[in-house]
């Protein structure tokens, strides 16, 4: 059998059977032919129109669509860190919806801290930390602490409420939520710079470098697939996302000279105390002009929850995805 194949305009004959196929058995002939009648990969499908923050994107702009485009593409087909970002989000969504409520912020921000750090407390090679990827100076200047024993960047609790910070004073500025989200990534005085010298003060019309360009693109097909994750071939069930946490909270003002000890204290052991409370740097805390930190554990319920949900069976986790609206719900 005689089949042909059209690879970037190149025509390619490929002799399936008979002695001329060069395939040492029969089960690679038989494979080869499967994969090359059976696989598939298909472009995905772009929304008809997309919104930021209540504004209007202009998809009907070329070079803005295939820069949408482009970013459906490689966050639909990294299956496994889009995966990861929607679990997370089950987790880390409410408390950052909530904070950005309080704050003003309009709600496609928390697709923003998903753009920067995938909802970890990821470290950049600028040196930036945490869910909102703050560099040291800017964090202090947004009333957090960083020195050796304490760095508040790695508290997400902390970080989104400075955040919020940042992206209102950044649209008193500017004035857009579009712009606002580039100034996240490129600051904004370097924004201010490209916006007055092109005589421009929307995104989508600035000429900007490449990261800042492909920004708000990233976040839109971040908020497309997560907001209809079946569309894109996504399929979770509930039991499949990562629960939120469920939190105690306590301060202190004296030093720790011990933290291990501290969390046996507190009914908790090290580990726990460093996975709910990722500021601590040090093994104790000096705290010298007795700062008032907080502290969380879980909660007994949390804990009982959590252990019961990681333990589901197979047979209960539910034969349907989950809506479409997906794990920002």
């Amino acid at each position: 059998m005689l089949t042909i194949f059209l690879v970037g305009g190149f025509v390619i004959a490929l002799i399936l059977g008979g002695a001329l196929t060069g395939f040492k058995t029969e089960e690679e002939r038989t494979y080869r032919e499967k994969f090359w009648n059976d696989y598939r990969v298909y472009s995905v499908p772009m929304p008809e129109e997309m919104s930021f923050a209540g504004e209007k994107v202009p998809l009907w702009d070329f070079e803005f669509r295939e820069r949408v485009e482009r970013e459906l593409l490689q966050n639909t087909y990294g299956q496994a860190t889009m995966l990861l970002y929607m679990k997370r989000a089950s987790r880390w969504f409410p408390m950052i919806e909530k904070v950005l409520q309080q704050n003003g912020i309009p709600d496609d921000f928390k697709y923003l801290a998903v753009a920067e750090s995938g909802l970890v407390n990821a470290i950049s090679s600028a040196e930036a930390v945490g869910f909102w990827q703050f560099l040291a100076t800017t964090a202090r200047q947004y009333g957090l602490q960083v020195n050796e024993e304490v760095d508040q960047r790695y508290d997400p609790w902390l970080t989104t409420e400075a955040a919020c910070r940042y992206l209102r004073k950044s649209h008193a500025q500017f004035g857009n939520w579009s712009m606002v989200a580039a100034s996240y990534n490129m600051g904004t005085s370097g924004l201010q710079q490209a916006a007055n010298y092109q005589g421009k003060d929307q995104y989508s019309e600035l000429y900007l470098n490449n990261e800042t360009s492909r920004y708000l693109p990233r976040i839109l097909a971040i908020k497309t697939i997560m907001k209809h994750p079946e569309c894109y071939g996504f399929h979770l069930t509930e039991s499949q996302l990562y629960l939120p946490y469920e939190t105690t909270e306590w301060t202190i003002q004296e030093p720790v000279p011990n933290w291990a000890a501290y969390a046996r204290s507190q009914g908790m052991d090290f580990r726990q105390l460093k996975i709910f409370n990722p500021w601590i740097r040090k093994p104790f805390l000096h705290n010298k002009d007795r700062r008032m930190y907080t502290l969380r554990k879980p909660t007994p319920e949390f804990t009982q929850k959590a252990s019961r949900w990681v333990s589901v069976p197979v047979s209960e986790w539910g034969l349907h995805p989950q809506s479409s609206k997906g794990p920002s719900r």
